[in-house]
């Protein structure tokens, strides 16, 4: 049989309340589907349609309305659903709002104080039932945040005055006693040991309930990465003391992970990284990851890169907030400009303040031999390595709003074969979205860096800046921006600057394009000053939105700088540039 047609009379089609309507019809939803529905299906959403619309035009504010829908003509209540027509060719809503209502008395009580209630619940607004649902939850909430977990509805009088067209409301709160957080009570776990759940956790036993600390106790034991699924529960009844027992109702994931990944670019070429995880080495939900890469496979950057990696992470360390974390790293550079050999031997604590700002402390050594325009040197550094990251994107993948920061501080004091100095880097990114029905995202992007203290010649040689490529500036072959010394050689510089604009207009719900503008700047002194090299990038891209991330193919071309023998640039990858 075809799709009965399905109208929509009584309301304007303009209206944002048609559209309100038409999402809420099982009716008109089953007009949409791909599968022609039975006329059993037709007769039973038709039915259901009657206290759908009926609640949706509540919520709007109507509590007088009309409500009828007929099949060919019969009213759809009177049609047996175990007897259905064997055809139907037309459907017909008709909804006769009535008169729109409005609060009358809007009244809720007793309010804890700095509780914010809904504006829309006060005298003259459109009475709604998410409005009276919201101000009563704003109400439980109040009380919850001040140590009232039992909180509750006690009574509400709901009046309409159809003469007057207004609802008047009156609600009544039941703060309950203020409670004590109890013990917390751990159950799930086999592989990871109570105590160091309850350390993770770090869960105010005795002090007042606070529903924030519940949230940030699941967070702390989510991050960890060492539970597929983590609920803090609250009990029904109150215990000794006016105490609430909390209890942990946790599900383990597997112990073990390993992943790869693959990004192409036409000059730098291929690049291969894999990775093992163990997410409870030592039954405390320490977390061990080693990992490898190889870049510039069949590129024309230099040589091959090489890295090997391991990290250890104990959370919940010094207190619930602050964790250690151990990390030794061996790599190999063959860049176009320099050669480097080097491993890096590290321990700190990243103090999480919260879900957006992490800063972290180390203590470091690295050891290396490098070999560029300068020659061969071999050196040996104690780091102390400082950052910050503040990361209020609303997708790390695909950022629409938000912002996100980067700064990196490295004082190094060096025990042979350079200068004592310091290196500092920062990353700021910036996202805002205009638009609903065809968004467009413009994404901003700025880079600084600079190494103070030792001059250009004995400095780290991985330690200076180079500009070009798909981290910095798109267009320009990797890394051919530098200093250029009298020998026509290139070192990197100790000032850094770059700056990327993109505008990301999607055209369809998985496919968009992208146009973006690239520059910047190496210098050999150590902060900019405008004695350095500008060069730019332009270039077009597409984006298809897999779900978890857009895969990215962008086309690059220089702008302005140094010549080039490459016309252009194309980058592949797996979630936006920046």
């Amino acid at each position: 049989m075809n799709a009965a047609e399905v109208t929509l009379t009584g309301v304007s089609e303009d209206s944002d309340l048609y559209g309100t309507l038409s999402g809420g019809s099982l009716l008109i939803e089953q007009t949409s589907l791909e599968e022609t529905p039975s006329t059993q299906e037709v007769v039973a959403a038709a039915q259901a349609d009657y206290g759908r619309l009926l609640a949706v035009l509540y919520d709007q504010g109507y509590f007088g309305p009309v409500i009828k829908i007929t099949l060919d003509g019969i009213d759809a209540a009177a049609i047996p659903p175990v007897q259905p027509p064997n055809a139907i060719d037309r459907a017909v809503i008709t909804v006769d709002t009535g008169p729109l209502f409005r609060f009358g008395t809007a009244q809720i009580a007793p309010v804890a104080p700095d509780t914010e209630l809904p504006e829309e619940f006060a005298t003259g607004q459109t009475a709604s039932l998410s409005v009276l649902k919201d101000a009563v939850s704003s109400g439980i909430d109040g009380w919850r945040a001040q140590g009232h977990a039992k909180a509750d509805l006690e009574s509400q009088q709901l009046t309409a005055r159809h003469q007057d067209r207004t609802i008047n409301a009156e609600l009544r709160l039941a703060p309950g006693p203020r409670l004590r957080f109890g013990p917390l009570q751990v159950t799930g776990n086999s592989a990871v040991r109570t105590d160091r759940i309850l350390d993770i956790a770090g869960l105010p036993t005795g002090e007042i309930f606070d529903p924030r600390e519940l949230r940030l106790a699941a967070t702390r034991l989510r991050r960890t990465g060492a539970f597929s699924s983590v609920a803090l529960l609250e009990p029904d009844r109150i215990g000794p003391n006016q105490t609430l027992d909390i209890t942990a109702q946790l599900t383990e994931a597997k112990p073990r992970r390993f992943g790869f990944g693959a990004e192409l670019g036409s000059l730098e070429g291929l690049t291969l990284s894999a990775f093992w995880l163990h997410r409870n080495l030592l039954g405390g939900a320490e977390r061990l990851r080693i990992e490898g890469e190889i870049k510039g496979i069949g590129g024309n950057s230099g040589g091959e890169d090489y890295r090997l990696s391991g990290r250890f992470e104990r959370p919940a360390t010094f207190n619930e907030d602050t964790d250690f974390y151990a990390l030794a790293q061996i790599e190999q550079l063959d860049e176009v400009n320099y050669f480097s050999r080097q491993l890096d031997l590290e321990a700190g604590i990243e103090r999480i303040a919260n879900e957006n700002r992490t800063y972290t402390l180390g203590l470091g050594l690295r050891t290396a031999e490098t070999r560029d325009a300068f020659g061969e040197n071999r050196y040996t550094l104690l780091t102390l390595p400082l950052s910050a990251q503040f990361d209020y994107r609303d997708n790390r993948l695909d950022a629409k709003n938000g912002y996100y920061l980067n700064a990196s501080l490295t004082p190094f004091l060096a025990v042979s074969g350079s200068d004592n100095g310091l290196r500092t880097y920062v990353d700021a990114r910036a996202y805002r979205t205009f638009g609903e029905a065809r968004p467009v995202t413009f994404a901003l992007r700025g880079q600084l860096g600079s190494v103070y203290g030792p001059d250009l010649s004995e400095a780290p040689a991985d330690y200076l800046f180079y500009s070009g490529g798909g981290g910095t500036v798109r267009g320009q072959p990797y890394q051919t921006l530098g200093v250029d010394l009298s020998n026509d050689q290139t070192v990197g510089g100790r000032s850094f600057v770059a700056v990327s604009a993109e505008a990301r207009i999607m055209v369809t719900q998985s496919i968009g394009v992208v146009g973006f503008v690239d520059g910047g700047y190496v210098g050999s002194e150590e902060f900019y000053d405008g004695s350095g090299v500008w060069h730019s990038g332009a270039g077009i891209g597409v984006r298809y939105d897999t779900g978890i991330g857009p895969i990215r193919v962008d086309l690059a071309v220089p702008t302005s700088g140094p010549e080039t023998d490459e016309n252009f640039q194309v980058y592949i990858g797996i979630g936006q540039s920046f």
